[in-house]
């Protein structure tokens, strides 16, 4: 990367995350371009670098020496801003991962989807279905559902082992597998879903400041949430009034929740017509100022 930069013209160089930091800031002194730096989470804190503490500690002696000398930081949400504000003293702006809207507002059958018109429709989706992030407690839940379908649309690490767990427990009517899809057909299956599940487990640093995309995909289909009381979820989920939460990651538990929004239909209205409120405010649109605004410093 170093060497590409060096031999590429640019007015602006953009590292996104901590494994592009070196050779941006490198290329920035030598060839006096601007630099900035958009971390797309708490990077030294990723289960992938916590597994390997030397590693970790060489990025670590990474962003030590670099990003207390940057003027534009970047980072997802307020949380992980406030830590990386307490250990450098810069300032970290926030720009959330809040996809862009579609203006396409129809709403296929569910038939068209190969998706079941009498059963309730649970859904979680995303790029990032992975070990201990609460999916494969929700497959457990569904032992103890009827009429209740669990939908699993994307990609991810444990997608192998939610496949054997369904053959084992016998859950092959209760559970359906999409593979990953564009986002303009992924939009059709969360507009067909009765509940949107993002139950990660606070492990670790990230999960516990975790703001997934899926959330707003949820909010931008009128699907009422179900969450773990992590941090960032909990603001937002709270503040709109969208949805409700887990206690803990109890299969049983789970079920139960799921069980008790469904069965109460004046409070699962409520939560519909917030998700458009919500929408509202929580649009690429508005959120895309914070960019406009550090981008126009250098135009």
């Amino acid at each position: 990367l170093f060497f590409l930069l060096l031999s590429r013209p640019a007015e602006l160089l953009v590292s996104n995350d901590l494994d592009t930091l070196l050779p941006n800031y490198l290329v920035h002194k030598l060839k006096r371009i601007p630099i900035v730096y958009d971390s797309h989470e708490y990077f030294t804190a990723t289960p992938e670098l916590v597994n390997r503490p030397k590693i970790q500690r060489i990025w670590k002696w990474i962003e030590k020496r670099i990003v207390p000398k940057l003027k534009n930081c970047i980072t997802v949400n307020a949380s992980i801003a406030r830590l990386y504000e307490q250990e450098y003293h810069v300032p970290f702006k926030i720009v959330r991962n809040i996809p862009q809207v579609s203006h396409n507002n129809r709403v296929p059958a569910r038939a068209e989807l190969g998706l079941p018109e009498d059963k309730k429709i649970i859904l979680i989706q995303g790029s990032g279905i992975n070990v201990e992030r609460g999916a494969e407690e929700a497959v457990e839940a569904m032992q103890y559902l009827e009429n209740v379908l669990l939908l699993i649309v994307g990609g991810g690490d444990v997608l192998p082992l939610l496949k054997k767990m369904v053959n084992e427990l016998a859950l092959q009517k209760k559970v359906k597998f999409v593979p990953r899809q564009t986002p303009a057909r992924l939009a059709r299956y969360t507009a067909n879903a009765d509940i949107g599940l993002t139950i990660d487990k606070d492990t670790n640093i990230n999960y516990k400041y975790s703001l997934p995309n899926k959330l707003f995909d949820y909010i931008y289909a009128g699907v009422p949430v179900l969450a773990s009381p992590l941090v960032e979820l909990s603001a937002i989920i709270r503040k709109y009034n969208i949805g409700d939460f887990i206690e803990n990651h109890d299969p049983k538990h789970i079920a139960a929740a799921i069980e008790n929004m469904l069965q109460d239909k004046p409070r699962m209205l409520l939560y519909k017509a917030n998700t458009y409120k919500a929408a509202a405010d929580l649009n690429w649109e508005n959120e895309k100022q914070t960019l406009v605004q550090i981008f126009s410093e250098y135009a």
